[in-house]
């Protein structure tokens, strides 16, 4: 049986809450973020580095990430008696933070979904591939493709590296003529399994980074759950 905590707010549902919030806190790493710095208000970067066992740049990005959603707010505090205060992390007021994420969210899914459904389904699928190529184009950009051709293999490698960076939850996987980019959260959640469409946007993402990595293939091919398959997988 769950308990309300002082707060009122019983734990079972915060949890439920959150995870139905998926796709607004992007993969695993982010929300363990979230439900450590409400356990423990005024954490700093490094602390949550130490928590996550991650890079302290991978944590960084989640929490921009989370303040510029309204999830996070941050205050300067001196865990040191040199050098500049460090940022001490806190959640913001739940309850009204999450009933303003969740109707901000469903406002969003539902205009996405009447887009897809006006457009129709071929202009929907060149939109969202049109789209992942520009967005995976840009997460290069700080990288750049540098004077030599990369292999695919080479280049899968940085791009599931870069992913996982960037708030996805991304591996890789070698075959023996392929290498593979497998992708464990889908960002779209549950709209990817009402319009499979947004499925072209991992297959232009993939391509538009190893078009900004220099690749010497760009082509590339996608399985996914939202079209009936075994799992999330971008293969070049």
């Amino acid at each position: 049986m769950s308990t309300i905590n002082e707060n009122g707010l019983d734990p079972a549902l915060f949890a439920a809450t959150v995870t139905s919030l998926t796709h607004s806190f992007g993969d695993s790493t982010r929300r363990k973020v979230y439900f450590y710095l409400r356990a423990n208000p005024g954490a700093t970067a490094t602390e949550l580095a130490e928590h996550c066992d991650v890079h302290a740049n991978v944590v960084r990005h989640h929490l921009e990430r989370l303040t510029e959603g309204g999830y996070v707010t941050y205050d300067s505090v001196r865990k040191t008696t040199v050098g500049r205060p460090a940022k001490g992390y806190r959640v913001l007021d739940d309850t009204v933070v999450m009933e303003g994420s969740l109707r901000r969210d469903a406002l969003l899914v539902a205009l996405l979904e009447m887009a897809l459904e006006r457009l129709g389904p071929d202009a929907s699928e060149r939109m969202a591939h049109d789209v992942g190529l520009e967005y995976g184009r840009g997460l290069t950009e700080s990288v750049g493709a540098g004077d030599a051709t990369r292999s695919v293999k080479a280049a899968m490698v940085s791009i599931a590296g870069l992913l996982t960076a960037h708030g996805f939850s991304a591996r890789v996987e070698e075959g023996e003529f392929s290498s593979s980019v497998v992708s464990d959260n889908c960002p779209f959640g549950s709209a990817a399994q009402h319009h499979p469409v947004l499925c072209a946007v991992d297959r232009g993402l993939i391509s538009g980074m190893l078009e900004g990595l220099g690749a010497e293939r760009t082509t590339v091919t996608l399985t996914s759950k939202a079209l009936g398959d075994d799992v999330c997988r971008v293969t070049a």
